[in-house]
């Protein structure tokens, strides 16, 4: 891997000025009508320290006209949907729909109790979706046998076919080894979640990796993040969308063309995680069967200055990115648009 990555932003302009007129029209309707979630963690640290709860995100997405909400079941803490009654899941699921917004829960693990847990909050609050991955240590080939194993077991979860269920890449795994695990478990409810910045760590760049697993895919997490060297390999620390190392419009041009008669990607989540830090976790000389080692679910560290002050630089931070994400899609749609209309 080399020390100074030639960062392939893509040469989006090109793409869209050698599609097809019907091409053009999907790609410009689709990104006038981009379905654009609140992801919470782009309000990690007012979840954990500013008083935020589950409640806030909804009136947050309602007052921003987005689509709904992708939520963890551990966001808020004591206030999150894991610590709720069942009577307080639905009213928050009741609250959603009043809000016309649809809520897509999450989990940082694919072991059999936190599944079972987190379609029962899922299925409690209405949800369409939920996201998981495998957090375990130890060698890539159990890593990915284990992951299989409990995968297998979210179509007796959901035997009424209420969720869709995506796989995260999240750090680890490569994309050749995501889609191992998907033909495995053969759940034609089971797609992946491509996160904009998170194959990094595993060796891999974003659109080529998004290429990899197009067909697959189902939902995205957009952010944009800084790929920094990282003893052999590719750490990333996330930061202001349109400031960092990633292709965001290019990689926003593919997800939205995947699918033709209906758009393939049913959530784009605004995840700005600015200062979030994860280090590489594959290396170019790996072995055959590389050691994952142990980790937690995702945090941001706060910082030792100001609290207050940090928890409202977050808050600006989402509407930043919401501005700035809206401005891509229009700099997207504004050219197909021409070139549909052209004779």
């Amino acid at each position: 891997m080399n020390p100074s990555p030639s960062f392939d932003k893509g040469d989006w302009r090109h793409r869209i000025a050698a599609l097809v007129p019907d091409e053009a029209i999907r790609l410009a309707r689709r990104a006038r009508t981009a379905p654009l979630f609140a992801h919470a963690y782009a309000f990690h640290l007012n979840f954990r320290f500013g008083g935020m709860v589950p409640a806030d995100l909804l009136a947050h997405a309602a007052a921003h006209g987005l689509t709904g909400v992708q939520i963890h079941v551990e966001d808020g803490e004591a206030a999150s949907l894991s610590a709720m009654s069942g009577p307080d899941l639905r009213d928050f699921g009741a609250k959603a729909r009043h809000l016309g917004l649809a809520v897509h829960v999450e989990t940082s693990s694919t072991e059999a109790p936190d599944l079972a847990r987190t379609v029962a909050i899922a299925h409690a609050v209405g949800a369409a979706a939920m996201r998981c991955y495998p957090r375990y240590e130890g060698r890539v080939s159990t890593v990915i046998a284990r992951a299989i194993a409990d995968l297998r077991g979210l179509a007796a979860l959901d035997p009424d076919q209420r969720l869709r269920f995506t796989l995260e890449q999240h750090e680890d795994l490569t994309s050749a080894e995501l889609i191992h695990i998907l033909r495995a478990v053969d759940n034609p409810r089971l797609g992946l979640l491509f996160d904009f910045g998170n194959m990094v760590n595993a060796g891999e760049m974003p659109l080529a990796a998004l290429r990899q697993q197009a067909p697959w895919l189902r939902e995205a997490h957009v952010k944009d993040c800084l790929v920094l060297p990282d003893r052999g390999g590719w750490a990333h620390q996330a930061c202001r969308s349109g400031e960092g190392h990633l292709p965001m419009q290019a990689l926003l041009v593919e997800l939205l063309l995947l699918g033709i008669e209906e758009p393939q990607i049913a959530a784009f989540g605004l995840e700005e995680e600015e200062d979030y830090f994860a280090p590489a976790l594959r290396f170019p000389d790996d072995g055959p069967d590389p050691h994952i080692p142990a980790r937690s679910a995702s945090f941001t560290d706060p910082g030792t200055g100001d609290l207050a002050a940090r928890l409202l630089h977050e808050r600006d931070a989402a509407l930043r990115q919401l501005q700035v994400v809206r401005a891509m899609l229009d700099e997207i749609a504004t050219p197909a648009e021409t070139i549909r209309t052209m004779p």
